[in-house]
């Protein structure tokens, strides 16, 4: 059997991404780099390693240049030795390649990855019209804790990936958003079937 015959069972045109903190961002940066992918979700990323370099981890308090200058980013350099390298595996100066749709989610009490990286990352996409949605848990680390948290986010993906993976109609909170006034009052996980004029009244 060829290589090639295991794998006709995959969708070339309906294959997703899905990874959280490093994996957040190697998605967030892959995505600036190709359009393969039909949608991804891309959790707690680095979008910018220039201000991420400048802040700190809020649990422990130590400076986040060490991440960059010897370990896990691997720049191996200040940002001023290496200018260049930190702007080309920063995603935010790179979104006007992104066609991708994304689902990011970045928490407030972020003690890992500063919550303002996934801000930076979801108002940057939107400035530029790319379809993107930002889910932000308050009171939530880097990784959900709380139970009810994850169930939400479990529903949300699926909606998600069955949206741009299977064609399933659009939930609420995908068409419409929830506003910060809504927010832990409505779910918005009714699916959209006919038009936005069935949720005029609500």
């Amino acid at each position: 059997m060829a290589l090639t015959d295991r794998f006709r069972f995959i969708d070339k045109d309906r294959i997703g991404l899905d990874g959280q903190s490093w994996g957040g961002y190697q998605i967030a940066w892959l995505v600036t780099r190709t359009d393969l992918f039909r949608c991804a979700y891309s959790g707690a990323p680095v979008s910018n390693m220039i201000s991420a370099y400048g802040g700190i981890r809020w649990e422990s308090g130590m400076s986040r240049m060490f991440q960059y200058e010897h370990t896990q980013s691997r720049i191996g350099g200040t940002l001023w030795e290496k200018p260049l390298q930190f702007v080309e595996n920063s995603p935010i100066f790179f979104i006007p390649r992104i066609n991708t749709p994304l689902l990011i989610m970045h928490n407030d009490a972020d003690g890992a990855v500063p919550w303002y990286q996934g801000i930076e990352f979801f108002t940057a996409l939107r400035r530029l019209n790319k379809p993107a949605w930002l889910l932000s848990y308050n009171d939530e680390a880097h990784n959900l804790l709380k139970r009810p948290n994850r169930k939400d986010l479990s529903i949300r993906k699926m909606q998600f990936f069955d949206h741009y993976l299977k064609d399933a109609p659009e939930p609420y909170w995908m068409k419409f958003g929830i506003t910060q006034t809504e927010k832990g009052k409505k779910d918005g996980y009714e699916l959209i079937k006919a038009s936005e004029n069935d949720f005029n009244d609500e």
